[in-house]
């Protein structure tokens, strides 16, 4: 860098070059050019011409003004650079912000702005210089931009020589002028603005040369690049945003850019400090960052996560989103996250092959690729990280998102949750609006009513909501619909929060009552406004809280209510519904990036939905909670239809609600034990066995009730030759649920008299228990007794013998001789083995065997039990005979 400096003799002379941290203090110029004719130069300073030149008195400004503030250097770009080297000037343009940055003064010139004598007589409170400052040619320079910025202090001077003030006592100006915010003028980190953002800063600016519209603001981006004279404007830009990407996203960055889109947000105010700390946190040389955004529900976690994407997306060469509520749909997250980035590139090495059916897959697969190298600048954003695996949390529900974190150390990664004891990274705390400002805000935005800040009703209000940014927003939308005055609603709030002090003292939670006394309130509301939107609120409370759709709930017969028949008559009166209840804050369009087969549908915040459980649905509605199971079963698919994995994906949240109701009692009808079984057929087909099972296993208790009351021998051989399928599926063919299925639709066939059909039940129930359990194993010797009884029944009575004999001698070794006489199957083969030796006429032994049995009998189950006489009866027979 080479400086000016003040001679002896009051003149100025040029510097060596200062080369790295050797510079002296110094002050530098920023100006407006004249004519090239103007303005002194380099040669002109080392010829010793130039003195007669017009722009010989901006030079000797600079120098005064600089002695008086006693800095003896100072540095201007018209003489300071030798222009005629190439190299001297490329490094000149790419070092200008940080020279200007470095200035211990930086004095602006403007010889568009004089200063008159003030004229004591004029009461206006305008500035006599101030429209000739705000219009004035220096604003309009591109060069100018990084010279406003850059310096700490930066003071501007008239034509005359006079100060007019600096960059802070001008803030206000300077800021109407160019739009330039305030933070931007006070020194924050550019980094803190998008590029886009940066980019506007200079729209309405204009250079001389036309590339240096893109040159003059390498030092705003802080990127580096070469100079080309005569490529034109539009490369220049071209490059200088290609610069601007390799920084912010990483060398390659094209290599993995997927565009991203996500919708407004309708109430996010203030948060700034908040925004600020992510920025710093995530900010970086691509390196694994994480942040977790930690607060209660309905606080605003997710609209910060989403105003810090949508501000700061040009630093990130991809955005991901994931629901982590729970994992289903962190997994169809997933399968979203993947079709996006096939959509950029379909032939993506790690994506282009795999079964978009297995999500297990699929998560692999996008892991790779993030892990990919240079691949280092993209942003995964975990929603709803609500139920996580912990030490302390028992629930078997609960996520571990280390399982699901990329493996790869880089790229950056935002959390959402309510609890605080996720230790991953960088923790933020989002707490309530503490400023009464950003409440009103939120009020004014949310009930379209303009003028707040002097009104003393609303501020009453808002102070009640207490900076709870839901709260605010349930109300703005209430007073947005109704027209009430910001005094009435506080009356109807209070009244809210006195009732559910009476009906549900549980809620110990002053936030939880903040929220719900708003949500009353607009519950009352909709009532009166739209009785199905009503119902229909109270109906989801047994469904999940996210995407209910229309045709999901188009399975509606004579045994269900009127209104819901009414509902779902056609799409008007649904989304009819849906809009009401949308229209007060209480739901939303279902923003799932998944593909859909059917419409698109709605939902409601977690928090909301537990209202709907606890307080709107206080005591338990099992008919409801029926028809909610009844239409998540109906609506699974079959194998035969279109694509069936995408609706059984978006099914899963409701199957998963409808099995935390069944297995909780919840709905005590056996009657629908068909429900059951789709709802675990939904579960295996997402390879989900351990939920299957359970469903599976409630679905055949229920068959078994059902068999002596309503249903035939055939209906019955229907439901366990289904039900075999599914487990066979399911589990496999070895599982020993399966097995037990099988043994009971032997005992089916047999009962039927499809002997043949049975024996082969039988005998590959047999062949799976041995290999499952082991030949000696209870549930083994009781096929074998079945087989036993069988093939007396077939007449094959060696073979009856044999299965009997063979069934006894495990008994004996697994329980002791001593053991069995007390163990009813075991019992069961003794008698058995007295009939068979009956029908062979060998009556000695079969005597013996009855009175085995029925001294067993007598010991197990008294000696007035039926069993007991039947066995008496056919031992006094078999006296007779002999």
């Amino acid at each position: 860098m080479r400086l000016l400096e003040h001679n002896n003799n009051s003149e100025f002379s040029l510097t060596q070059d200062f080369v790295g941290g050797k510079i002296p203090e110094y002050a530098i110029l920023s100006h407006t050019w004249g004519a090239d004719t103007e303005e002194v130069t380099y040669r002109d300073l080392i010829d010793g011409t130039g003195k007669n030149k017009v722009g010989y008195e901006k030079i000797r400004f600079c120098g005064e003004q600089a002695r008086r503030d006693g800095l003896h250097y100072f540095w201007i770009d018209t003489c300071c650079i030798d222009k005629s080297n190439n190299n001297e000037l490329a490094e000149a343009i790419n070092s200008m912000f940080r020279w200007y940055r470095n200035a211990a003064k930086c004095y602006v010139y403007l010889p568009d702005v004089s200063s008159p004598v003030i004229d004591i007589s004029d009461m206006s409170d305008q500035l006599p210089w101030e429209m000739a400052f705000r219009i004035s040619r220096w604003f309009k320079r591109g060069w100018t931009l990084q010279e406003l910025i850059a310096p700490t202090s930066v003071e501007f001077f008239s034509k005359n020589r006079d100060l007019l003030g600096d960059k802070k006592s001008l803030e206000q100006h300077i800021c109407e002028i160019t739009r330039i915010p305030s933070k931007a003028l006070r020194g924050s980190p550019l980094a803190e603005f998008s590029a886009t953002e940066r980019m506007s800063w200079a729209e309405t600016r204009q250079t001389t040369r036309e590339e240096d519209m893109a040159y003059s603001l390498l030092g705003i981006f802080e990127v580096h690049m070469p100079l080309i004279y005569g490529e034109g404007r539009a490369n220049a830009v071209g490059r200088l945003r290609e610069a601007i990407d390799r920084k912010e996203k990483g060398i390659k960055y094209e290599n993995f850019s997927i565009p991203f889109s996500i919708s407004e947000i309708e109430h996010f105010v203030a948060r700034e400090d908040e925004l600020r700390e992510i920025h710093e946190a995530l900010h970086g040389d691509g390196s694994r960052r994480t942040v977790v955004l930690h607060g209660l529900g309905g606080i605003g976690k997710t609209q910060l996560a989403i105003a810090y994407a949508k501000r700061h997306k040009d630093n990130y060469s991809a955005i991901f989103w994931l629901n982590i509520k729970d994992e289903d749909s962190l997994k169809q997250s997933f399968a979203s996250v993947a079709k996006q980035i096939l959509r950029e590139y379909p032939s993506a090495r790690w994506l282009s092959s795999i079964n978009m059916k297995n999500l297990d897959e699929v998560i692999d697969a996008v892991k790779a690729w993030q892990g990919l190298p240079y691949n280092t600048r993209w942003l995964m954003i975990y929603d709803n990280y609500d139920n996580p695996r912990l030490a302390s949390n028992k629930d078997p529900a609960a996520v571990d998102i280390t399982k699901y974190l990329p493996e790869a150390y880089q790229g950056s990664v935002l959390i959402t949750t309510r609890s605080s004891q996720v230790q991953i990274g960088h923790l933020i705390q989002v707490t309530k609006l503490g400023d009464l400002r950003d409440s009103l805000k939120i009020l004014s935005n949310a009930s379209r009513r303009e003028g707040l800040t002097d009104d003393a009703d609303a501020a009453k209000l808002a102070k009640e909501l207490d900076g709870f940014p839901l709260a605010l927003a349930t109300a703005g939308a209430y007073l947005k619909q109704a027209a009430i005055a910001f005094s009435d609603y506080l009356r109807l709030y209070r009244k809210s929060w006195a009732k559910l002090q009476k009906t549900s003292p549980e809620l110990s939670s002053y936030e939880d009552r903040t929220l719900y006394s708003t949500w009353q309130i607009s519950f009352e509301r909709v009532e009166q406004q739209n009785l199905l939107s009503a119902q229909l609120l109270r109906l989801w409370a047994y469904f999940d809280n996210q995407d209910v759709w229309f045709e999901l709930l188009q399975h509606s017969d004579s045994e269900d209510p009127d209104w819901i028949q009414e509902l779902i008559e056609d799409e008007l009166n649904f989304h009819g519904a849906m809009r009401v209840l949308s229209d007060h804050g209480l739901v939303e369009v279902n923003k799932s990036s998944q593909e859909l087969l059917e419409s698109r549908g709605y939902s409601i915040y977690g928090c909301v939905h537990s209202w709907t459980v606890h307080v709107l649905n206080q005591e338990w509605n099992y008919d409801l909670a029926r028809v909610a199971l009844k239409f998540v079963a109906l609506h699974i698919p079959g194998e035969q239809a279109d694509r069936p994995w995408l609706t059984q994906r978006r099914l899963l949240q409701h199957a998963a609600r409808c099995s935390h109701i069944v297995l909780n009692g919840l709905v005590p009808d056996d009657s629908i034990a068909w429900a059951y079984f789709n709802l675990g057929y939904l579960f295996r087909e997402q390879s989900k066995l351990a939920e299957a099972e359970q469903m599976f296993e409630r679905a055949l208790r229920g068959y078994e009730k059902a068999l002596g009351v309503e249903h035939t021998l055939a209906e019955a051989e229907q439901m366990y030759e289904r039900a075999l399928r599914g487990y066979e599926k399911a589990l496999g063919a070895k599982h020993t649920s399966t097995l037990d299925i099988i043994n009971n639709l032997g005992a089916l066939y047999a009962d039927q008299g499809k002997l043949a059909e049975a024996e082969q039940m039988y005998e590959r129930a047999l062949r799976g228990y041995e290999k499952a359990l082991g030949a000696e194993h209870t549930s083994t010797l009781d096929i074998i007794n079945n087989l036993g009884v069988l093939y007396a029944n077939q007449g094959k009575l060696a073979l009856a013998e044999q299965m009997y004999e063979r069934a006894l001698q495990g008994y004996e070794k697994a329980l002791g001789t001593n053991n069995i006489t007390t163990y009813i199957p075991a019992l069961n083969t003794v008698w058995g083995l007295g009939s068979l030796y009956e029908r062979q006429a060998d009556f000695a032994k079969a005597r013996i065997m009855y009175s085995k049995a029925l001294a067993g009998y007598e010991k197990v189950v008294g000696l007035d039990h039926p069993e007991c006489q039947r066995l008496r009866e056919i031992f006094q027979a078999l006296n007779t005979i002999t």
